[in-house]
């Protein structure tokens, strides 16, 4: 493992911290673009199952090679340095990122909408091969169910009580993985947004303590199932991705109330145009760059390892 491929890897971790903090955006979307969500959940579906065999087995007298045998299938070189880099850019975007785009909601919903807009090409080229009429009649009540879920207007903001922490922790770790659902989106819904906020600037353990159970729950339960459908159902569950990211661009269109009324576009239109076209051009720039290192890099019989 290289030194530049550890500083790459914390680059990604820490984009995805940064976007998972802004409601509306999804970590687990910014994690199929740059190329390391299979390889993540497959991680994590292995140390999930290691963690339960290493608690369950001794007692039963089975030792701890199960156990072992799934740690070994971990990818530790990537997952270290992403999880490092995440917890880096989750901390950064709670003290930087976050009241920039409440200072600016309608040019970064603008921003991120052109980046999304783009990215929905990433899990629809993944099915592979020509769409045919079964993965559009899963693409599009996916899309219309994001869209309606994105339109729900947040919760009161009453303080969560430990029980309620540690669900909104588990809810909030499951959209994560979840490509176009966004896990701070969650937390705004159940009204657990700022009080998360307020506890991660405050270093408030016991309040993070009791989210990070809740997160370690909802991920075991949840992580399994998506990998299993990703082996076993690959273009359905690709194609109900894609429809799930493509209906919660609802959630960054620029012009809306706080209620998320959406509104037609008023005042300085420019801007917000300048930077959907923005978003758009950077990810495409980064699609296009990607596709060209691949085929390059096939042409010169070298083995092709994204992530």
């Amino acid at each position: 493992m290289t030194l530049l491929r550890v500083l790459i890897d914390l680059i990604r971790g820490a984009l995805i911290g940064i976007v998972e903090i802004i409601p509306g955006v999804s970590g687990g979307t910014l994690a199929l673009i740059i190329g390391v969500y299979e390889r993540l959940i497959d991680s994590a579906s292995e140390f999930v199952r290691g963690l339960v065999h290493l608690v369950v087995d001794p007692p039963r007298g089975r030792g701890l090679g199960t156990a072992k045998k799934h740690f070994r299938a971990v990818a530790w070189p990537l997952l270290v340095p992403l999880a490092v880099g995440m917890v880096g850019g989750l901390l950064l975007a709670a003290r930087i990122v976050a009241p920039l785009v409440e200072a600016h909601p309608v040019e970064s919903r603008a921003f991120f909408a052109g980046l999304i807009l783009v990215a929905l090409w990433v899990p629809a080229r993944m099915v592979g091969g020509r769409w045919t009429w079964r993965e559009w009649a899963l693409a599009a009540p996916s899309a219309v169910v994001a869209f309606l879920v994105t339109g729900l207007p947040a919760a009161a903001g009453a303080e969560p009580g430990p029980l309620m922490i540690a669900v909104g922790g588990a809810l909030a770790v499951c959209a994560l993985a979840l490509p176009g659902m966004s896990g701070s989106f969650i937390l705004l819904l159940l009204g657990m947004y700022a009080p998360t906020l307020a506890a991660v600037n405050d270093r408030d353990l016991a309040y993070l303590g009791l989210f990070l159970a809740g997160m370690a729950i909802g991920f075991g339960l949840f992580v399994r199932g998506l990998q299993w459908l990703l082996r076993h159902r690959r273009r359905i569950t690709l194609a109900i991705m894609t429809g799930l990211m493509a209906g919660s661009l609802r959630a960054l269109w620029p012009w809306q109330t706080e209620d998320r009324v959406l509104l037609t576009p008023s005042g300085d239109i420019a801007g917000p145009v300048l930077w959907f076209a923005l978003g758009m051009l950077l990810i495409g720039a980064t699609l296009v760059i990607e596709s060209w290192l691949v085929r390059r890099r096939i042409a010169n019989g070298v083995a092709v390892l994204r992530g």
